[in-house]
């Protein structure tokens, strides 16, 4: 198998890299736009991400594609796994694949932690509002004649004081 193969499933991968730990940062500037409640930008935030899923699912076709090529070369059936062609590739290609391999890993196991606690903090917002919502509903009302809460019973007026 030609190195140059080799060399450029590497360089994929290292891109590949790249693009993840991006949307880690991207991830990260949601939560905090997020806690911090700067609304505002969440539109942004959520395009931007977007931009760089378009591009690993692009990377991940041509990885994949340069995958299947080496492993086709190293006799392993389709479809292989970054850690089946590391375990088959020779030296020095096999420790890089396998490094690659981990550090993917952890990336995409720290993506996921802070995507799902992105989604709670959502949900939990969301939630919030909706209580505050509620509680509006059910505790509007009016005063009556004698100054006390009617408790919703009549419609609310509002008085222009230029009359």
């Amino acid at each position: 198998m030609d190195t140059v193969d080799y060399q450029h499933l590497s360089t994929l991968l290292w891109r590949e890299q790249e693009l993840l730990d991006l949307l880690l940062f991207k991830a990260e500037e949601k939560q905090y736009l997020i806690l911090t409640g700067k609304t505002r930008w969440l539109a942004r935030i959520a395009h931007e991400i977007e931009v760089v899923l378009d591009q690993l699912r692009t990377l991940e076709v041509e990885r994949s594609a340069a995958t299947e090529a080496i492993a086709a070369g190293l006799g392993l059936g389709a479809n292989p796994s970054l850690r089946q062609v590391a375990d088959v590739a020779p030296a020095p290609w096999n420790d890089l694949f396998a490094k690659h391999h981990e550090a993917l890993l952890v990336l995409v196991t720290d993506l996921r932690s802070l995507s799902d606690a992105n989604r709670e903090l959502i949900e939990g917002g969301l939630a919030a509002i909706g209580d505050v919502l509620l509680k509006t509903r059910t505790s509007a009302g009016t005063y009556g004649a004698t100054g006390r809460h009617d408790g919703g019973t009549a419609r609310a007026v509002t008085l222009d004081g230029a009359l």
